[in-house]
């Protein structure tokens, strides 16, 4: 937490030398040069660290949920442990308190001045939405005493005061995105708004969208109410054009995707074994997925292959026809990050997608299963199917004969937990790996409703047997300044990523 605080502190401390020494300053007052940050100038890398805190992460979670495999042999995250002294799986606990951080304030300080409310409502908008992502990997935060000025030890918060966080948060976003008066303009927040472009209704969206997350974590929870949760996903996003995509120019290592070959951070994965069976037809009776061409590639030899955690690449062989491909869909000995062009999620200038509105459909149609409205649910599947098919460019003709499958239930009646949790796995395959590991956590990474899912086995050595339920908080800043604190609720145990976080217990 000390090199949070002191990291904000320089930025404060720049602001006010700037606004206080005007007399001094003045004489080399240069009107193309702000001197203070405005919030179109703020909210653009904002939105870069929004997906920087989850892409880092992703690498991470990814392998708990088996979206993929590294290429080595007990790679310690593919066997659900953690890198003791390490930041790996603490970048969002950063973007959350430091890079987005006072940001926020400071963007809701100058709109109030200002009367700029379409900026303030956005501004408490990423913040209820990086409390609620965060959190669902960190279980509990530090949230009374976040960003206090002159502290150097900071208290944890337990979770459901983080979750009701988000709620108000919410609510005082959509107040103020719905507030026409002052100087709220849609060409000005068009002008830091990289996603929606100045759209404030689809803010609003963006808002209930989270909502719906946050509202439907609580399943094991008795106060889990699903009409709620489809309540919110009603408001949400109509379509994929909702979907909160935060773009890329993809000219350099700068500006390009995450996920694509020049940024170089995938090489070393392969998909797993798990993942492929959802599409070669190993689950879903024999009928093989059209989107498996468009998502993934064969091996030199044609054939589709996945790996196993633990075992990692085991044909690693540059002569071996059967090596598996990186996710960039190259062999790994052709992969020229100058040159490989990619494929699906993984190319240079795609979009990265936050929250999409097929995601959404998975959410509805599981709650309304879980009230009772298979029909509800079977309309709300189908839209989630189709959403992705499309998002994954799949030919209409291909769409309409996989829906008609028997990968595809043709009835409410017919409709199962497994379809839905299955197809909704496969539409956050990688980008949204954070949110099916909330749902594999959800219901304890069960096989039944995870078909052909196992574990892998040994799990790391301080699990006691126990998968992961959690991340550590980001080590450089909580282990190395905040330990007494993070002691309180037993963060310093060697099995604390075991611990199930609160919305998790029943």
């Amino acid at each position: 937490m000390k090199n949070r605080i002191l990291s904000v502190a320089f930025v404060v401390i720049l602001i006010i030398f700037a606004n206080s020494c005007n007399d001094y300053l003045d004489v080399n007052y240069d009107p193309s040069f702000p001197q203070t940050a405005e919030s179109y100038s703020l909210l653009p890398p904002v939105m870069g660290q929004m997906v920087r805190g989850e892409a880092f992460d992703v690498r991470f979670a990814g392998k708990y949920v088996q979206n993929f495999v590294h290429n080595t042999k007990n790679y310690v995250f593919d066997i659900h442990g953690y890198s003791p002294g390490s930041d790996n799986a603490g970048e969002k606990w950063r973007s959350h308190y430091w890079s987005i951080g006072k940001n926020i304030d400071l963007m809701i300080e100058k709109s109030t001045a200002k009367e700029q409310w379409d900026y303030v409502g956005v501004a408490k908008a990423i913040r209820a939405w990086s409390w609620q992502s965060s959190t669902d990997v960190y279980g509990e935060m530090i949230l009374t005493q976040a960003w206090e000025p002159n502290r150097y030890v900071f208290d944890y918060d337990t979770q459901d005061k983080i979750y009701a966080e988000v709620v108000r948060l919410s609510e005082e976003a959509l107040t103020d995105l719905a507030r026409t008066d002052g100087n709220v303009s849609t060409a000005s927040l068009a002008i830091g708004d990289l996603v929606y472009k100045g759209d404030r209704n689809k803010w609003i969206k963006f808002v209930y969208a989270n909502l719906a997350r946050n509202a439907h974590h609580l399943t094991n929870k008795s106060t889990y109410n699903p009409d709620k949760v489809i309540e919110y996903v009603d408001k949400s996003f109509t379509s994929n054009s909702d979907n909160f995509n935060v773009p890329h120019a993809g000219t350099n290592t700068n500006d390009a995707n995450f996920f694509g070959p020049m940024r170089n951070n995938l090489t070393p994965f392969r998909a797993s074994n798990f993942f492929l069976s959802l599409l070669n037809g190993q689950v879903f009776n024999g009928v093989t997925d059209p989107r498996l061409p468009l998502m993934y590639s064969p091996a030199k030899d044609g054939v589709y292959r996945g790996a196993t955690p633990g075992l990692g690449d085991t044909t690693d062989v540059a002569t071996n026809p059967r090596r598996l491909p990186t996710l960039f869909g190259v062999d790994p000995a052709a992969f020229n990050a100058n040159t490989t062009t990619g494929k699906y999620i993984f190319t240079n200038k795609a979009d990265h997608p936050l929250i999409t509105y097929f995601e959404l459909q998975f959410i509805k149609a599981e709650a309304a299963f879980k009230k009772g409205d298979k029909a509800l649910a079977f309309e709300a599947f189908k839209k989630g199917v189709e959403a992705h098919m499309d998002f994954a460019k799949v030919a209409a003709a291909d769409k309409t004969s996989y829906m008609a499958s028997a990968a595809v239930p043709q009835s409410a009646a017919a409709l199962t937990l497994n379809d839905i949790m299955l197809q909704k796995y496969i539409a956050l395959w990688v980008h949204g790996a954070l949110e099916t590991w909330v749902d594999m956590r959800r219901y304890d990474y069960s096989s039944t409703v995870y078909t052909g899912f196992t574990l892998p086995n040994p799990l790391y050595i301080d699990n006691s047997g126990v998968p992961a339920y959690r991340f550590r908080p980001r080590y450089n800043s909580e282990y190395v300044w905040n330990l007494d604190a993070l002691k309180k609720i037993d963060g310093d145990k060697p099995n604390f990523h075991t611990v199930k976080p609160w919305f998790l217990v029943k």
